[in-house]
């Protein structure tokens, strides 16, 4: 059975952040087992849509509304109508993030974008000014809009050393470790700023806030989150506390966020982004750190993002973007979210770099997950093919593949990112 959000609560250049292999001395902090399985299978969730506090008001896994007769649709008709528009190819682009420059696409990206139709991009490297990005962010916009689906823009808006715009116009965000300093009302207001600065310039998520709980005994040798200053706290208590204000006031700017990078990265050494073999062999499921996540998801955060780390003692057989495991079994099922699941970076990471290409989509798809971020704008295609040529010989797949599609449509029309009537 399903667990409910409230019971866990009891309980990445970094583009998006990564870890290593080293082996923490710390041990495991789990709740109750009455609380969350811990069982190694997956929980597959219900398909009957039921209500829930993590919830989009609309499902984003089959439509909630019976058609009307107005001429103007529901959201899910809407979303429902955009996917039977789409071909085969332009949905499985709807699931890849392309990289391109925070100052304005290169010819190559654009190139891409255009040609692929990507479904989502996020910025890499630095920006200009406000206007500025606004101006760049409008040609991708009218690069990657396909039959009245526009792309989400993504930018790790973090604060400290994970910022990626700063031109004028854009306000210098405190570290994490700052920010969760602050009490929950003053870091939701400035949040709120924050993110109503992205809206102004064009960018319609900000992958953060990072949930991870990193140990203070661990913090100096943890590359990818403590040794930037990247968490709220060394408590999951502290982590969720700065989780679930910066999530609110995003949310309150019309931001999207996307709480990272689950099950966690704070008792890793090494970072993802340049080391491969990555492991963590303390984390559980169950395990008392995932509370932030819980508390995002609470807050109303619009996306979970997944580590491209291993979990021994949760699926030592897959990293946790190919694990059905950790996306079906934890997010979906313990922590009950139904809505969009990203993956970290899976385009240039060192991590991934022996995975063939089109197979990190399709194996991150195939265990539930919607969203892939590819850094290397240039592989797009190849991931695109990829899900194409599984879809159309896997019926399976392709019923996973649709289903993706409509949780990120129904995101983007949450956003006012779909044209529909």
């Amino acid at each position: 059975m399903r667990r409910p959000v409230a019971l866990i609560a009891l309980t990445a250049l970094a583009v998006t952040g990564c870890g290593d292999s080293g082996t923490p001395t710390a041990g495991p902090s789990t709740v109750p087992s009455s609380s969350i399985p811990t069982t190694a299978e997956p929980t597959v969730p219900p398909t009957t849509p039921t209500e829930s506090p993590t919830a989009p008001t609309e499902s984003p896994t089959a439509p909630t509304s019976v058609p009307s007769s107005s001429s103007k649709p529901t959201a899910a008709n809407c979303v429902d109508q955009k996917i039977k528009a789409l071909t085969l190819r332009e949905q499985a682009a709807q699931l890849i993030m392309t990289g391109i420059n925070a100052d304005g696409m290169s010819d190559a990206q654009q190139a891409v974008v255009q040609q692929q139709k990507s479904g989502s991009v996020f910025l890499i490297g630095s920006s200009g000014s406000l206007s500025h990005t606004r101006t760049a962010m409008a040609a991708v916009t009218s690069a990657a809009t396909v039959k009245g689906i526009r792309p989400l823009i993504a930018a790790d808006q973090e604060g400290g050393q994970i910022q990626r715009l700063k031109g004028p116009g854009f306000d210098r965000i405190p570290a994490a470790t700052v920010q969760g300093t602050w009490s929950s009302s003053k870091l939701t207001a400035q949040a709120q700023e924050w993110g109503s600065q992205l809206k102004r310039a064009g960018v319609t998520v900000d992958l953060a806030p990072v949930a991870d709980v990193v140990p203070s005994s661990l913090k100096s040798s943890n590359a990818p989150i403590g040794q930037l200053d990247r968490e709220y706290g060394n408590t999951p208590a502290e982590a969720a506390k700065g989780v679930r204000a910066f999530v609110q006031g995003m949310r309150n700017a019309g931001v999207a966020t996307s709480v990272k990078h689950f099950p966690g990265l704070g008792r890793v050494r090494g970072n993802t982004d340049f080391s491969a073999g990555v492991v963590d062999d303390v984390t559980v499921r169950g395990d008392a750190d995932l509370r932030p996540f819980a508390e995002g998801i609470k807050a109303g955060t619009s996306m979970v993002m997944i580590s491209t780390v291993t979990y021994t003692k949760i699926d030592p057989k897959n990293r946790a973007v190919f694990s059905p495991t950790v996306i079906q079994g934890m997010v979906r099922g313990d922590l009950g979210w139904r809505g969009v699941v990203i993956t970290d970076d899976v385009g240039a990471a060192a991590e991934v770099a022996t995975v063939p290409a089109g197979e990190r989509a399709t194996r991150f798809v195939a265990a539930g997950g919607d969203i892939v971020i590819n850094a290397k704008a240039g592989l797009t295609a190849t991931m695109v093919t990829a899900l194409v040529d599984k879809a159309e010989e896997d019926e399976s797949f392709a019923a996973q593949l649709t289903s993706s599609v409509r949780r990120v449509l129904t995101l983007k029309q949450d956003h006012g990112l779909v044209t529909c009537g």
